[in-house]
């Protein structure tokens, strides 16, 4: 079932060791086929070196295990919660990368500084409140959703495709699951030169808005005019 978009969960997920952005079994990638409203994602606690397409764990929206021998993901309440909010997401990733998890540890948001942060992110990295005493002993990962769709309110998920959870790590997402772990990348690069800037210069301000929306518009706006047209 889902044979293709296993295959893809599967691969993103590699994709993650291959770009060195998690160690031993850290992180997970889903994926979602709209359609039919099941998520495929990496099973719980299984090595990277060992993983397979078959291994791929499918549940639908409600996390009901639709196939699969394994458990899925521990965070896998949080990555539907997710699919239910943001309806034009097609990939999650959530990994512990050095540096972006560096920024949520210190409960700041990433500022974008240049026009490598403004080609892929829309403003700063957000970072979410922190959970309460109340939110942590149950359904403690459903309520990491809930933190980062709260965040969100007023943030556009299509134009921020990245958050930092306090005291956590970071969550990516994108139109399928390579897309997310392309913008876990790109995070991860970004918190590394906002990090190595901001001791270089402390109290730098952020990029001017006429540049950010400059270099994100022609990547990504109705106008946008980087790459080919390969329609």
């Amino acid at each position: 079932m889902l044979e293709s978009l296993k295959i893809d969960v599967c691969e993103a997920n590699l994709e993650l060791k291959r770009n060195d952005l998690i160690i031993y079994s850290w992180g997970n990638v889903s994926g979602i086929d709209r359609d039919k409203g099941i998520v495929a994602i990496k099973p719980s606690g299984v090595s990277y070196d060992t993983l397979t397409p078959d291994d791929i764990v499918l549940l639908d929206l409600d996390g009901n295990v639709v196939e699969g021998a394994l458990r899925p993901s521990s965070d896998t309440p949080t990555h539907l919660e997710l699919y239910r909010h943001f309806p034009n997401i097609g990939g999650v990733c959530h990994t512990h990368s050095l540096h972006a998890t560096i920024w949520a540890q210190a409960c700041q948001p990433i500022p974008c500084l240049g026009t490598t942060h403004a080609d892929y992110f829309y403003g700063s990295i957000p970072i979410t409140s922190v959970m309460t005493k109340k939110q942590i002993p149950s359904e403690y990962e459903l309520n990491t959703g809930k933190v980062i769709v709260e965040t969100f309110k007023q943030i556009d998920p299509d134009e921020m495709p990245a958050v930092l959870v306090a005291n956590h790590g970071p969550f990516n997402w994108g139109a399928d699951p390579a897309k997310s772990v392309e913008s876990a990348v790109v995070l991860e690069q970004v918190a590394e030169m906002a990090l190595k800037t901001a001791i270089l210069k402390p109290e730098l301000p952020a990029i001017s808005q006429v540049l950010l929306e400059k270099h994100y518009l022609r990547k990504h706006g109705k106008n946008a005019y980087y790459g080919q047209d390969i329609s």
